[in-house]
Formats: C-alpha cells, sequence, structure tokens
C-alpha cells in the first residue's frame, strides 16, 4: 500500500472544505447505479467473507466535493439533508455508498422519522438528526476504486473518514459469524447482516458484487381481513390487528402457497360481494397503487414472518410471508396492535 499512500497521499492531511470543493470531478457520471444484496436465509462463514451490520435507514450515495446526496433510484436529497451534505463537505473528495439513519434526541435509531425530510429539510426542534453509516468508497478524487477488491476500499474508506464528522462514520466490519449477529439487537437500528466477499469488485445492480443480506425475522399473528390477486399464484391475504377497538388492516402478506390456499379456502367467509380499496401505503408501498380485495370475515388467525414488530404507520413496511394457520387462536385472542 505505499503506492497508494503516495497516490492518495492528501486523505493524511486535514480536511479543508474549500479544497476538496476545488477538486475534480468524480470519474463516472453521478449518481451512479448501487451495488445491491440479495437476501439469504443463512450468514456465509469463512475468513472470505466481510460481514457489516444491515442498517435501517435510506441508503444513499454521496459526493463530497459538491456536497451533493441520492438516493438508491438517483432522487437529490441534497436539500432534504442539507445536514449530512454540509458534513461531508469537511471530508476529501471521494464518492461514498452508506445508509441514512435517523437517531432521536434519547439515542434511539427511528426509521420512520426520515420521511419527515422529504422535501423539507432539517427542522429546529425535530427532535432526531441524520447519520450516515458508511460501508463502501466508489472513488477518491479522479480515480475509480470500483474495481479493487473490497478490502482495499474498506481500508481508504476507512482512511477518508478518518477525523471526520461525527454523523458520518463507517459501519464496523468483522468476520466472525457471531460476532455479526450480535449487532442485531445490539445496536440500535440494525436488523441483519450485510456479507461482502473479501476479493470483490463494486458493481451495480443486485448480485453483481457478490453481497448477501440476511435479515433478522419475528413471527406474529394477525387476523385475514380479506383476499387480494387475479389469478391463484398472486392471491394474498389481507391483513388486520385490532386497534382501539377496531379490525384495523396492517398489511398485504406476499403471494399464499397453493397448500395454504387449499386449507384456508373452507375457513374465508365473504363480507360482501363488493371489492374494496386499501391505500397502496398498507401493502408496504409507499406512492403504489390502491389495493382491491375481496372482504372476508374477520374469522381467520394467521401466523405471519415479518421483518418487525410494531408496525410502521400502522402498517408492515415489508410484506409479510403467512406461515400457517393458527386454528388454535381466535381474533379476540390477540393483543391490540401498538
Amino acid at each position: 500500500m505505499a503506492g497508494d499512500d503516495a497516490r492518495y497521499g492528501y486523505l493524511h492531511r486535514t480536511p479543508c472544505a474549500e479544497h476538496v470543493r476545488a477538486l475534480v470531478p468524480p470519474p463516472f457520471a453521478m449518481p451512479v447505479e448501487l451495488a445491491l444484496a440479495r437476501p439469504v436465509e443463512e450468514i456465509p462463514e469463512g475468513p472470505g467473507w466481510a460481514l457489516e451490520p444491515k442498517w435501517d435507514g435510506w441508503r444513499c450515495q454521496i459526493h463530497t466535493g459538491s456536497g451533493r446526496v441520492w438516493s438508491r433510484h438517483s432522487t437529490d436529497l441534497t436539500r432534504a439533508f442539507s445536514d449530512v451534505a454540509q458534513a461531508a463537505r469537511g471530508l476529501p473528495d471521494v464518492v461514498l455508498d452508506g445508509e441514512l439513519v435517523a437517531v432521536t434526541d434519547a439515542g434511539e435509531v427511528a426509521f420512520e422519522r426520515l420521511q419527515s425530510r422529504a422535501g423539507r429539510g432539517p427542522r429546529p426542534g425535530a427532535g432526531f438528526s441524520v447519520h450516515v453509516a458508511l460501508f463502501d468508497i466508489l472513488a477518491i478524487g479522479d480515480t475509480d476504486l470500483r474495481r479493487q477488491p473490497y478490502d482495499q476500499r474498506r481500508a481508504e474508506l476507512l482512511q477518508a473518514l478518518e477525523d471526520g464528522p461525527t454523523t458520518l462514520q463507517p459501519v464496523p466490519s468483522t468476520t466472525n459469524v457471531e460476532v455479526a449477529t450480535g449487532w442485531v439487537g445490539a445496536l440500535g437500528g440494525v436488523e441483519g447482516v450485510v456479507a461482502k466477499p473479501r476479493n470483490s469488485r463494486y458493481l451495480g445492480g443486485r448480485g453483481g458484487s457478490g453481497w448477501l443480506k440476511w435479515r433478522q425475522r419475528h413471527t406474529v399473528d394477525a387476523v385475514v381481513i380479506g383476499v387480494t390477486g387475479t389469478t391463484p399464484a398472486t392471491q394474498a391475504f389481507v391483513l388486520g390487528r385490532p386497534r382501539a377497538g377496531r379490525m384495523r388492516p396492517v398489511g398485504v402478506s406476499l403471494p399464499v402457497g397453493a397448500d395454504l390456499r387449499r386449507a384456508a379456502a373452507p375457513l374465508l367467509h365473504p363480507a360482501g360481494n363488493t371489492m374494496r380499496e386499501l391505500p397502496g401505503t398498507v401493502g408496504g408501498l409507499p406512492g403504489a397503487d390502491p389495493v382491491f380485495y375481496l372482504p372476508v370475515l374477520p374469522e381467520m388467525v394467521v401466523e405471519l414472518q415479518v421483518d418487525q414488530l410494531r408496525p410502521e404507520f400502522g402498517r408492515y413496511r415489508h410484506r409479510p410471508q403467512v406461515l400457517r394457520i393458527r386454528g388454535d387462536l381466535t381474533p379476540d385472542m390477540l393483543d391490540e396492535a401498538p
């Protein structure tokens, strides 16, 4: 790394915002296509894998030289997260990949607070600040690092963030699965683990870089209040939970398998012949089209696999998987949703 130290020698100096803004543009057009991880059921083991915490936040990319922030989908977030953009200008001229995380004044991670920034920006008295959990570096000045292996990019990332703002910090990394799973629950806002081959390049899109993600799962019970889907293969359950004395919709399940559909058929009874409409957000998709469904009597309880114990804004952000019918439970036996 001696040659690299000389090549990137300015990283050793105290960052100067004015100097950073004068550096050359990145070696590729911004924003870029970010690397995405493929979901798996088990965390891979072995010294060839680097394991990092998966934070519950918004994926972002940052060009520190220009002080610009974009989302994973290339939406310009600079105005909404102007505090992050300003902090980034104090770093060397680099392109960073990370996760925007909302941290309350009490030190808790609160994903839903990020939405309050959309189109607005920081507000005094909001009760939270935004941090960035950074896990990759794509360029230094006009040098493209995406062809470099993970280990080298990791070293450059740590060097670039050394003595940087407290709100922009690198995520921890380990090769020990026990250590990695210990982050889940112990570190606020960590919902899983991302595994990355240590010799892999950075390639945009899902699976190109060989990244894998494991998410902690929980099981909860809910009541089926409707059925949606135009074909058997797309049929899903509209799910409800009691709240404030009423059965409230909390989500739409993933498509239900054939065996479960057959078992559920005699237990579901239509509650009229008129299709009803749910906002797309109940399906966990902000901005999505409404969900049309046939209502059924709220009689059947099912067990769900979810990645968050508590509904967020009254619904599960990711569509739950139905595991089984809970014939031993009736809707009146369920606790009220928080």
